[in-house]
């Protein structure tokens, strides 16, 4: 007996609480980038807020991305699982064609615009580094090395620059379901992941001389990943109670809000390891989420469908932002830059985000992502009901 399957009936109900964690992530990442051009301690809201919290919410961008890392190994592991019952038995062509229809038409979208964007010289998107080039940077973008590129030449317009962390999310996964089959999914793949996941406060250290490529160089990011696929292996393999799952979320949400509120503190006593406790923790957070939606339970709060909303769509917004960045602060300097109340203007372009990742997705990258799927993976849409339904089963029974 076989039935159709959609792409979320294939892989189970979405997780309201990871939405919202990484609806929140990129939350951070567009108000990081409006703070670096309208700094929020400068506006009138110091007068009452306190700093620390103003400073949390301008200046940890860096660490959303990697809080994504982790949420992107977590459900892209766990999705295999699902589809395929264990590692050692990913189909490698499916996985990379999934992987492509999602990321590559609005990637290419994304190149097109700023490659136009800079031949006709609009400010804040010409690439004018005498070390840099156009085919430079779009070779780079679609080679995976933007990351790279940066490290070497220095930084790109902000519309090129955020793809530095695709370069890095990418480059794993091409090497990620090759791994799995070698090493056959199990013991010594496990041992690997947790080897490069612990690696991370190392590698950072490593590469102190250069401020860009120590940021956005590969091994750090994917032992972040490295973290999230762990994280997805062990809700896959056992079970935790209601009590234990609960405890995990609060102490994953304790560490995240300690480097977010408290960063500065922690740098001080742990250094690179600071990173390290971020992503131990936004691991905790997502293992006990699942944990708790896998027994019935809320996994996020009443009142926070919009930053669910905006999880869902954290790609296109990710990847569209700075466009909205670049127009809202062009106009907050035209309208003569009253700096106190410049905070009024994270309004609109928090709302800005929102639409046009809406409508880059209902229009663009969703269709296309379809279509590509039916094309090249024609058969994959079929599957069998015992397959999937016992896939799912274990899931929830083991989750």
């Amino acid at each position: 007996m076989e039935r159709i399957v959609s792409r979320e009936d294939s892989i189970g109900p979405r997780n309201a609480g990871i939405d919202a964690l990484r609806g929140l992530s990129i939350l951070l990442v567009v108000i990081h980038h409006v703070a670096l051009r309208i700094p929020l301690r400068e506006t009138a809201l110091i007068d009452f807020l306190p700093k620390r919290l103003l400073n949390a919410l301008s200046y940890n961008g860096y660490e959303a991305v990697f809080v994504f890392f982790v949420i992107s190994g977590f459900l892209i592991t766990l999705h295999s699982l699902q589809r395929w019952g264990r590692l050692s038995a990913i189909d490698v062509r499916a996985f990379y064609l999934r992987r492509a229809a999602r990321i590559v038409p609005c990637l290419l979208l994304l190149l097109v615009v700023l490659s136009v964007m800079h031949l006709i010289g609009v400010p804040n998107y010409v690439i004018d580094k005498p070390t840099q080039s156009l085919g430079g940077a779009l070779l780079s973008a679609l080679g995976l090395t933007l990351n790279w590129y940066e490290g070497r030449t220095g930084w790109l317009p902000g519309g090129w620059d955020v793809l530095w962390s695709l370069s890095i999310e990418e480059a794993f996964y091409l090497g990620f379901p090759l791994a799995c089959l070698l090493l056959r999914g199990g013991r010594w793949l496990a041992v690997g992941l947790a080897v490069l996941a612990l690696s991370l406060p190392v590698t950072r250290a490593a590469l102190e001389g250069n401020e860009i490529w120590q940021e956005k160089a590969y091994l750090p990011g994917m032992a972040a990943i490295a973290t999230g696929v762990l994280a997805a292996m062990a809700v896959w393999r056992w079970r935790a109670s209601v009590r234990e799952a609960t405890l995990l979320c609060v102490l994953g949400a304790t560490g995240i809000i300690a480097v977010l509120g408290w960063g500065g503190v922690l740098w001080k006593l742990f250094g690179n390891g600071t990173m390290l406790v971020l992503t131990g923790s936004a691991a905790c957070l997502i293992m006990g989420l699942h944990w708790r939606q896998s027994r019935g339970l809320a996994s996020a709060p009443r009142g926070t469908g919009w930053l669910r909303s905006f999880g869902r769509l954290s790609y296109e917004v990710y990847l569209t932002h700075m466009f909205v960045v670049f127009a809202v602060v062009g106009l907050f300097r035209l309208s003569g830059g009253d700096m106190r109340h410049g905070f009024w203007w994270y309004l609109p372009a928090l709302f800005l985000c929102w639409t046009l990742g809406v409508v880059v997705a209902r229009l663009f990258s969703e269709p296309c992502d379809r279509t590509l799927r039916r094309r090249w993976l024609p058969h994959a849409v079929v599957s069998p009901d015992v397959d999937v339904s016992a896939a799912l089963r274990r899931s929830s029974t083991q989750g």
